[in-house]
């Protein structure tokens, strides 16, 4: 990886064989970014995606790899109660599917893992959102300040 922080802005290329969320994390840590939001696009040989299915109370994961176009890329970030970084981040991602068509699938992103690059623009914001479980849906939500 390499970046430069210009002000409040942090452009951030990921490398072959890094981890879009890894990288993006370690990113925040050393920058000491508690909250802000990303996007990006690239190219990847793997993605990782969930789709929360609430009448089960869990998420699904679908795999893809091969040759794939990170089409769109964004999230946000917050910080846990140690003021590590915790990324929201969703994905939409292109691929030849084995018809040799051109398939998009999106979600929830777990990871990816770069082929070629990957290109983040990172936005910092002046102030700590952190997290906290919804009481209502049980999933992890913002915890906003007051």
């Amino acid at each position: 990886m390499e970046y430069k922080k210009m002000k409040d802005v942090i452009y951030l290329r990921i490398d072959q064989d890094e981890s879009v969320i890894d990288t993006i994390q370690e990113v925040c840590r050393r920058e000491k970014v508690y909250t802000g939001y990303f996007w990006g696009i690239g190219a990847c040989d793997l993605a990782i995606l969930s789709t929360y299915l609430p009448d089960r109370n869990e998420f699904i994961d679908h795999t893809i790899s091969g040759m794939i176009e990170m089409i769109s890329l964004m999230g946000n970030i917050s910080a846990d109660d140690n003021n590590n970084p915790v990324l929201h981040c969703h994905g939409s991602f292109s691929f030849l599917n084995p018809d040799g068509n051109i398939a998009v699938t999106a979600g929830h992103l777990k990871d990816a893992r770069i082929s070629y690059t990957g290109e983040i623009v990172l936005h910092i914001a002046d102030m700590k959102i952190g997290r906290m479980i919804d009481p209502k849906t049980g999933i992890e939500v913002w915890k906003l300040p007051q």
